[in-house]
């Protein structure tokens, strides 16, 4: 665990008697359904389930469950060490949210997939649409697949073959004026197929820097590799897979994402899944 002042960690909490701090050291906070934290000493991290008198139970991204006790500093929370109480009784309920700002759907079971598809640049974009998008593309039917390389987007779209109640929506890294995706963008502009992107390099930095614990992205100079570039500026571990599970890791809700990506993703979204009047 590093020690970089880009290190939202900050300096290793583990280290020293940590779990022992001084009277009012440390805080308390209700373990409330979809708090997110992890496991001080064994590095699990995950969203609060549920809470009963003694124990806490976390679900990670991949579904897994997990049952802690909630003991005094077993747990961080954007890497400051916190106790986990019980929470208060619960008075009315308010509709829950989910992580994109949509009303959730309780006991989903996700609907029949719609002919209808978005396709992303890579894995990292199709894991971070899933991350705030997850509830709303399976309320909705939409499947989401990855280009692995905005240059295989011709071939796509003409395999898919797009038309009334069959769109196609597309998310682009870097679609500015002028960059190879902007041509590739025009090249396959038709009535049901709506590609749309972001200015950024790599969706890495389409989340905010404050949500990742850094001042702001690394300039990388042009013929470099930017991921590794990043990595490198920041400090981190030489490992892009590692980093981008931190980034990931950091994402809670659409409040973490910049605008530029968040209009996109949800005009695609509005047009996949726009009523078949028969006219289109």
């Amino acid at each position: 665990m590093g020690t970089d002042s880009g290190n939202r960690y900050g300096r290793d909490v583990l280290a020293g008697d940590w779990r022992r701090p001084r009277r009012g050291r440390v805080r308390e906070i209700p373990a409330e359904p979809g708090l997110v934290v992890e496991s001080a000493d064994e590095g699990f991290c995950g969203a609060v389930v549920s809470a009963d008198k003694g124990t806490v139970t976390l679900e990670d991204r991949h579904g897994r469950l997990r049952v802690f006790d909630l003991v005094p500093a077993a747990f961080l929370v954007d890497g400051e060490p916190v106790t986990l109480t019980r929470p208060a009784p619960a008075g009315p309920a308010r509709p829950a949210r989910s992580a994109s700002g949509s009303i959730a759907v309780r006991g989903l079971r996700s609907r029949v997939a719609r002919e209808s598809r978005i396709y992303v640049e890579g894995v990292h974009d199709a894991e971070l649409v899933e991350r705030v998008w997850g509830h709303d593309l399976r309320v909705e039917g939409v499947v989401v697949e990855y280009l692995e390389g905005v240059d295989r987007l011709p071939e796509i779209v003409a395999d898919f073959a797009p038309g009334p109640g069959r769109r196609l929506g597309v998310l682009v890294d870097h679609l500015v004026p002028g960059s190879k995706e902007s041509r590739i963008a025009q090249r396959v502009a038709a009535p049901h197929v709506l590609v749309l992107g972001h200015p950024f390099v790599d969706v890495w930095a389409a989340v905010k820097p404050a949500a990742v614990g850094i001042a702001s992205w690394p300039d990388v100079p042009r013929g470099l590799p930017w991921k590794e570039g990043v990595v490198e500026a920041l400090g981190w571990p030489a490992d892009t897979g590692a980093a981008w599970r931190r980034i990931l890791g950091s994402v809670r809700s659409f409040t973490d994402l910049e605008p530029e990506l968040l209009g996109r993703v949800e005009e695609l979204i509005d047009f996949v899944t726009a009523p078949h009047t028969g006219g289109d």
